[in-house]
C-alpha cells in the first residue's frame, strides 16, 4: 500500500514523477516542499519501501483536449526559425523560454487526489551508500540464482535481480513459457541470502522494460524510458494508420508490436469519424467518385472517377447529410474545381 500523509485540512502538495532506477517503475508522488530533478527519495512501491529518483514536476493540467483538434501540440515553437530572440541573454538557449516543448520549470502546489502516493522521506547519505552496496551485490546474486536454477533443472530465464533498500528483501525477475514450480529454489536461495526472497515471473515486454536498449528508431525503448504502464497494442492500430501489416516491420526487439503504434491511434480514429470511409461514393456534378484513400496527415481524400481521373478533396469540403444519409461535397469546392 502506498504511504499516505496524515489527513489535514490542507490537502495540497507538490506532485512529482518518481522513477525507480532498478526496474524503471514510474509513479506520481507528493511532497510538502519543492524538489528538483535528480533528488533521491524513499517511497512505497508495489514491492515495498525503495529508492526513487525525482524525474521532474508532474505537468499541471491546462486546457482540455478537444477531440479532432489538428493543431500541433508539444512541438518546439522556435523550430525552423533562422533568427530567434527568446531572451535578452544571448547565451541562453532558445528552448529555455519556449513553452511548446517544456513543462513548468518550477513545481506548483496543487490539490492532491487520485492515484498519487506520498514520498516517505528524502534518501539519506547512509541509504545511498547502502544502495550502492546493494547494486554491487546484484551481479553475484544473479550468478548464485542461475546455479540454483540449473541444479533444479527449471525451465526459466533469469532476467535481473534487485535488493530492496527499505527492507531485507531480494527480488528475482524471470521469464518462462509456462508456470514454474520454484518452491525448492526459494528454499535454497533463503539459505544463501538469509532474507526474504521473491521470484516474479514477467513477460517479454516487461523484460525489455527492465533491461532497456535501442529500438528500431534509434532511441531508448519507450517502455524503459518514458512509459508508465504497458498499454495493449493491436494490429488494428497499424491498419487504421495505413502502416505495413507485416509483423516483422512493426514489432520491437521484444517481438511484440511497437508501443508507439498506440500514440496516434486515438487521433486517427477521431479524424476518420468525421470523414467518409474508403469505398464511399461521392457525387460531384453528374459523376460518381470513389474514395480510394483517407490521408489523415494531409487531411485530404483521394477520389477516383470511373474513367481513372483522380482528385484530392480536403476534409473540410466534405460533410454528412443526415436527411439523405449520404456524404456530400460542398458546392463551392465543385464550382472552383470545374471552373479551372
Amino acid at each position: 500500500m502506498a504511504k499516505k500523509r496524515i489527513e489535514t485540512e490542507d490537502n495540497s502538495a507538490y506532485v512529482y514523477v518518481v522513477k525507480n532506477p532498478s526496474y524503471n517503475d514510474m509513479c506520481l508522488c507528493a511532497w510538502d516542499s519543492v524538489l528538483y530533478a535528480g533528488t533521491p527519495v524513499m517511497y512505497d512501491t508495489k514491492f515495498g519501501l525503495d529508492l526513487g529518483i525525482i524525474v521532474g514536476a508532474a505537468p499541471v493540467p491546462g486546457t482540455g483536449y478537444e477531440p479532432g483538434c489538428a493543431e500541433v501540440r508539444g512541438a518546439c515553437l522556435k523550430f525552423g526559425e533562422e533568427e530567434t530572440s527568446c531572451s535578452e541573454d544571448e547565451n541562453e538557449h532558445q528552448c529555455s523560454s519556449c513553452f511548446g516543448c517544456q513543462i513548468s520549470k518550477e513545481p506548483q502546489k496543487i490539490e492532491v487526489s487520485g492515484d498519487v502516493s506520498w514520498i516517505d522521506h528524502l534518501a539519506t547519505p547512509a541509504e545511498m551508500a547502502r544502495y550502492a552496496e546493494n547494486c554491487s551485490k546484484e551481479e553475484d546474486a544473479l550468478l548464485v540464482c542461475r546455479e540454483k536454477i540449473q541444479k533444479h533443472n527449471l525451465k526459466m530465464k533469469l532476467v535481473t535481480t534487485h535488493f530492496l533498500l527499505g527492507e531485507p528483501k531480494v527480488i528475482f525477475f524471470f521469464t518462462a513459457e509456462e508456470r514454474v514450480d520454484f518452491r525448492d529454489l526459494v528454499k535454497d536461495l533463503v539459505s544463501v541470502f538469509r532474507m526474504r526472497i521473491e521470484l516474479r515471473q514477467i513477460g517479454v515486454r516487461d523484460e525489455s522494460r527492465l533491461i532497456g536498449g535501442l529500438s528500431v528508431c534509434g532511441r531508448d525503448y519507450c517502455c524503459h524510458s518514458i512509459s508508465r504502464e504497458m498499454e495493449p497494442v493491436t494490429i488494428k492500430m497499424a491498419k487504421e494508420q495505413n502502416l505495413s501489416l507485416n509483423s516483422v516491420k512493426i514489432s520491437g526487439p521484444c517481438g511484440r508490436l511497437l508501443c508507439c503504434l498506440a500514440y496516434e491511434y486515438d487521433y486517427y480514429m477521431e479524424e476518420k469519424a468525421g470523414c467518409p470511409p474508403e469505398g464511399t461514393r461521392l457525387k460531384i456534378e453528374h459523376d460518381l467518385w470513389r474514395v480510394m484513400e483517407v490521408n489523415i496527415l494531409s487531411r485530404k481524400l483521394l477520389c477516383q472517377a470511373s474513367e481513372g481521373r483522380t482528385i484530392f478533396i480536403p476534409f473540410e469540403e466534405v460533410s454528412f447529410n443526415g436527411e439523405t444519409g449520404y456524404w456530400e461535397v460542398s458546392q463551392e469546392f465543385q464550382d472552383e474545381l470545374f471552373s479551372n
